[in-house]
């Protein structure tokens, strides 16, 4: 890897590395981080660790699971500093925005059941049910089915055994199947 000669990466090979993954570094933080506004300035870190320690990657093979590693490291530290609350939502109480008070809407039934529906709605839901998974479900699940990567990949880069590992993306998808069962009989 000529990014690896040196003390640091050459500039063109860098760039480079950055044009072929930077949309794998985004779809990773994406989906870690589906509501945060900031996820370009953590793919921004993301590069800045990688461009540091790109030199001391032993296996240049194993580059896009080191990558994928350091964006889910980074979202975790992150996390850890922003020690996240989140609060429940009652559905009974009218929910305010900033612009004043405003009842919850019910959806109506003008739709008929013979509707199909579209890929749009179908992946907007899948990622709401992805973002709506425990943590590290969410992890595994992104890292095996969106990036693509092997068990011992995740096991690797999430620091858990390989059991673990299957345990975690089998719970992730039952939940999954649950949740998008329940908006496709709807």
């Amino acid at each position: 890897m000529r990014c690896q000669t040196g003390v640091r990466p050459e500039r063109t090979a860098f760039a480079e590395l950055m044009r072929r993954y930077q949309s794998q570094v985004d779809r990773v933080l994406y989906h870690l981080a589906p509501d945060w506004s900031d996820r370009a300035d953590l793919a921004q870190e993301v590069w800045i660790r990688v461009f540091r320690n790109v030199a001391r990657l032993q296996d240049p093979s194993k580059f896009r699971g080191w990558l994928s590693r350091i964006a889910t490291n980074l979202f975790y530290d992150e996390l850890r500093k922003r020690k996240r609350v989140v609060s429940p939502l009652s559905l009974d109480a009218p929910r305010t925005l900033d612009d004043g008070e405003m009842d919850w809407e019910i959806a109506g039934d003008t739709p008929g059941p013979e509707e199909e529906l579209t890929t749009r709605e179908f992946y907007e839901q899948l990622r709401l049910a992805i973002a709506d998974l425990p943590e590290v479900f969410r992890t595994t699940i992104v890292l095996r089915e969106i990036e693509g990567l092997a068990y011992e990949e995740i096991a690797e880069i999430t620091g858990v055994s390989l059991g673990t590992v299957k345990s975690r993306i089998a719970r992730a998808r039952t939940r999954l199947q649950s949740q998008l069962q329940t908006y496709v009989e709807s």
